[in-house]
């Protein structure tokens, strides 16, 4: 090699993207304007159905003229609100399992890996039982604190060492701290029935009774780790091609897991916070917009958030229907759901290829 020569970094840094085909680009643009024309019909249906029947017209009433009426309050102030906090949870929950799959390169990665539900669920029993909190709106702040602090302790522990953070050391760590905390939550729950009845209704996770209050509360903090997530897209990519390639392309490993630890804890703890633990919607959505986009995260992300709304929506309107007029919660319409999914996606090898 002469002396003139430019170093094998720089020949990768400076090599051109291939182009994306335009057939490609046209089937993500045509999946992105069906999922929101699927979401603003989820939304509908979540407005329209519920366990009190209302008719077309009165629905469209009560945004256009209202009155006050028994409908228009049922409409304005229960199922808006909590549709609202449906498209909020689902597309933080979808997001936030692209970004864990992504960073740990685990097809089987769900958000709840960094420990998000087992710190939020202990600080929650903590705020019953210590605090005696029993509303929705306390719960939030209690299971959004658990959440980030456990995600915290799982990148401290996976970053310890001279290898710095991986994906091995982040999943040990984060299956290490959701067991002891699980465990804590339990001793708790046990020794106290009054914070075991409290408890349960926040942990089989639901939309209901989730009101204006609530969205704002959990809002700013999906948005925050919305906006980190879509910058951390071609930094994903990168990390894609494992993490030497990615250095040689300029990226920082480590900061980028970092950025990534931080955007997953804002999404996922907002949504476990705002709705409680639902489960198989991180790990379920990326596998299916991976379908439609490919592995580039540009258009990963994106297509993850609305599926995970439509999912989630669509999932809660089930549960009112199929037992009205009571209603099935929808983290177990979803467990339902996701089992099943979870074994097939095991038993096709193609479809976990991460």
């Amino acid at each position: 090699m002469t002396s003139g020569a430019p170093p094998a970094a720089a020949v990768v840094r400076s090599a051109p993207r291939p182009p994306v085909p335009t057939s490609m680009r046209r089937h993500r643009l045509v999946a992105l304007a069906g999922l929101l024309v699927l979401l603003v019909g989820c939304c509908f249906a979540s407005v329209a159905v519920g366990a009190k029947e209302i008719g077309i017209g009165d629905v469209w009433r009560a945004f256009v003229a209202y009155t006050g009426t028994e409908n228009d309050i049922v409409i304005r102030s229960l199922r808006v609100p909590r549709t609202i906090v449906g498209v909020l949870a689902g597309a933080a929950l979808g997001l936030a399992g692209a970004l864990i799959q992504g960073h740990t390169r685990n097809p089987l990665a769900d958000p709840g890996l960094l420990g998000v539900n087992a710190g939020a669920a202990l600080v929650v029993v903590i705020g019953i039982y210590v605090f005696g909190v029993t509303s929705l709106l306390g719960y939030v702040w209690f299971a959004f604190a658990g959440a980030f602090a456990a995600a915290v302790a799982v990148f401290v522990l996976g970053s310890m060492g001279r290898g710095g953070p991986t994906p091995v050391t982040l999943a040990l760590a984060g299956a290490a701290v959701t067991a002891m905390l699980g465990a804590f939550t339990s001793a708790i729950v046990l020794v106290d029935v009054q914070t075991l009845d409290a408890y349960r209704f926040w942990a089989v996770g639901a939309l209901a009774g989730r009101d204006a209050a609530v969205a704002a509360q959990v809002a700013p903090f999906i948005g925050a780790g919305t906006l980190i997530a879509f910058a951390s897209a071609p930094a994903l990519n990168a990390l894609a091609l494992g993490d030497d390639v990615a250095t040689s392309l300029g990226h920082d490993v480590r900061r980028t897991r970092f950025v990534g630890v931080v955007a997953i804890t804002l999404l996922a703890g907002a949504a476990t916070a705002a709705c409680g633990p639902i489960a198989f919607v991180g790990l379920v959505v990326p596998h299916v917009a991976r379908s439609f986009t490919g592995p580039d995260f540009r258009w990963l992300l994106p297509v993850s958030a609305l599926l995970g709304a439509v999912l989630l929506l669509v999932a809660d309107v089930v549960g009112r229907v199929v037992v009205r007029p009571a209603e099935l919660q929808v983290g177990i319409v979803l467990a339902l759901v996701g089992g099943p999914f979870f074994v097939w996606l095991v038993r096709r090898r193609k479809m976990v290829q991460v």
